[in-house]
């Protein structure tokens, strides 16, 4: 297949400073341009270029550098905003047959004045320190931070370079211990059952259920993080929650949520020793490849005083 690189940079484009938020414009062009292109719509596309790309890039060589990609590529399958460059917005594309990162630049009139594509790589993505979406606790009422912090003592996670920002929650009452009686039962710890919901508006992106729920003090290390919801923000952040109580779940893949949504219930599946909610923000959909985001709540009640834009740590009491 011919490779074309087209860059086209206009005398009028504006300075600007894009932030990490795709803009509607782009939006519209991007899913544009793939509706077309898994159409064979090749004139469509070159109908949506601006003056100077048709010029740059006349209609025979778009479709051939278009009939070619197909050719090799197949179609585009899914489609994620991963950042700004300059003036282009560049997309982690999935094709039936490749993974490349799409950048597509628009002009005023949302023509599109730069497109050129390269393969894609993990280092692409942008580095996320922190969240910069504005979170809820995902429970209502006060829970207990079991695992939470910055150093190995207070949070065990820091040793996963996914999780290494993870939080685990229970309840506990007065005397500290999660559960009423002699904790032989699910039943028994206050955690199981509670309601757990969106921080946030995002997209559920992947959703496990059916995993049983285990016997307080045997874990289940086939599938450790049980029953599970991921949810994508605006932002690109990916919320992930672990151990729901099997078949509670009350969402679905590719369903759009609210804040304070119900996802599902707490539970006591996968590699869990009793009832509890692990969370944790990561920056791509795939534990095995992600980097742990630092979680921050916009406004809670730690030990029963008001802190905003705070990451709690072991042994505090939260709430909303």
């Amino acid at each position: 297949m011919k490779k074309y690189l087209i860059t086209i940079l206009l005398t009028t484009i504006m300075n600007i400073a894009f932030g990490q938020k795709e803009k509607t414009s782009y939006k519209s062009v991007a899913d544009s341009f793939e509706m077309n292109y898994n159409t064979d719509n090749f004139e469509e596309i070159f109908s949506s270029f601006s003056t100077d790309m048709q010029t740059a890039l006349p209609l025979d060589k778009t479709k051939e550098f278009l009939t070619g990609l197909k050719t090799q590529a197949g179609k585009i399958t899914k489609r994620q905003f991963v950042k700004y460059e300059q003036t282009f917005a560049s997309y982690k594309t999935n094709f039936e047959r490749a993974l490349f990162a799409v950048n597509i630049s628009v002009d005023n009139n949302s023509k599109i004045n730069g497109l050129f594509l390269k393969p894609f790589k993990e280092s692409d993505l942008p580095i996320l320190v922190r969240n910069a979406t504005k979170l809820i606790l995902p429970f209502k009422d006060e829970w207990t931070v079991t695992w939470g912090g910055d150093t190995k003592e207070i949070n065990y996670h820091i040793e996963s370079e996914a999780q290494k920002n993870a939080f685990d929650f229970v309840i506990t009452n007065d005397e500290k211990k999660s559960f009423r009686t002699d904790g032989n039962t699910n039943e028994d710890y206050y955690a199981f059952g509670k309601e757990l919901i969106a921080p946030c508006d995002g997209e559920v992106v992947l959703v496990v259920d059916g995993v049983k729920d285990n016997i307080p003090g045997v874990l289940n290390p086939i599938y450790v993080p049980g029953n599970t919801v991921i949810i994508k923000t605006q932002n690109n952040e990916y919320l992930f929650f672990a151990h729901f109580k099997q078949y509670s779940i009350s969402v679905k893949e590719g369903q759009k949520v609210k804040q304070g949504q119900l996802l599902g219930l707490c539970g006591n599946s996968g590699n869990s020793s009793e009832p509890h909610l692990h969370f944790h923000i990561q920056n791509v959909e795939d534990m095995n490849s992600a980097t742990g985001v630092k979680c921050y709540f916009d406004k809670i009640q730690v030990n029963r005083q008001t802190k905003t834009d705070y990451s709690p740590i072991q042994k505090e009491k939260i709430s909303n």
